[in-house]
């Protein structure tokens, strides 16, 4: 027992630094922000009114009607990219580990993690010049129904700008998820005569479940705490709850609304990633069994 007190000890006298680096750097900042919160805000003034008694009103202005729309937008936008990062990452994942050749699977494999050190905003630029109302691929837009100057056409441009780093975010992630699953058992029950598609879906995809909800975890967090792309793209039809935030600090010097919306914000995403990581965790036990 004393031997394995011993052992231990290192490893917990190795977590009081980052204790101690945590603690002021992350959470001190959190408590700051949630007083904030609770102050008064008094037009002209920067920040809120430190001499005033705490008020819920900033949290009773949220709940006004016009604010439901940033964040139906926020998630609701941020659900669409993820699923269509989703949809187009695994592919290209399951392509690199089991199809491609060793020369094919470090090209695409660096490609994805050069996209990823490119500026976004070269991107996001990049994205609006090509895909734009004057841009060489705009007619891509009018084929679907989506006039690119319409709010519907703004919407498409956060949507393909919030792809574009997501993507080979949630491509890298699975890759390492399917480079796990063992080729034996799908050559096992190809074997056994289970049809190609069958064997994909009931243990290739079964399997990688966890992955896929660890990798949309990222993708999602990364979605709706984004605030350039819609701040480019979304010209003004587009706003995410992150641009309000941005705009109540630095436009009207409102810190106890910009505190109110950050709270809720971190609150309701809080709440939506601790279910996924409940689901995720559930699926790993039911995936070991």
């Amino acid at each position: 027992m004393a031997a394995g007190m011993k052992r231990t000890s290192p490893t917990a006298a190795m977590l009081w630094p980052a204790l101690v680096i945590i603690v002021p750097l992350l959470l001190g900042p959190l408590f700051v922000l949630l007083h904030e919160s609770f102050k008064p805000h008094v037009a002209g003034r920067v920040g809120g009114d430190d001499a005033g008694a705490l008020t819920l009103a900033n949290y009773t202005d949220i709940a006004a009607p016009e604010y439901a729309r940033y964040f139906l937008d926020t998630f609701r936008i941020g659900l669409i990219a993820t699923a269509f990062a989703l949809l187009l990452g695994y592919p290209m994942a399951h392509f690199i580990v089991r199809r491609a050749s060793p020369t094919a699977r470090r090209i695409l494999t660096g490609g994805l993690i050069g996209t990823l050190f490119l500026s976004l905003i070269v991107r996001i630029y990049a994205i609006a010049m090509t895909f734009g109302p004057l841009g060489p691929l705009a007619g891509l837009s009018r084929l679907i129904g989506i006039p690119a100057s319409s709010p519907d056409g703004a919407e498409l441009m956060v949507v393909l700008g919030l792809l574009n780093t997501t993507m080979p975010l949630m491509a890298l992630t699975l890759i390492g998820t399917i480079q796990n699953i063992n080729p034996r058992l799908e050559d096992a029950a190809l074997s056994l005569g289970a049809p190609r598609w069958k064997t994909f879906f009931q243990i290739t995809l079964a399997m990688s479940l966890p992955g896929i909800l660890s990798a949309a975890i990222i993708g999602y967090a990364f979605c709706i705490s984004n605030l350039v792309v819609p701040m480019l793209v979304g010209r003004g039809f587009i706003l995410f709850v992150s641009n309000l935030i941005y705009f109540r600090f630095s436009e009207v010097a409102n810190f106890p609304s910009g505190a109110a919306l950050s709270v809720v914000m971190m609150v309701i995403a809080v709440g939506i990633f601790y279910g996924l990581l409940h689901l995720v965790r559930t699926q790993w036990q039911e995936a070991g069994k």
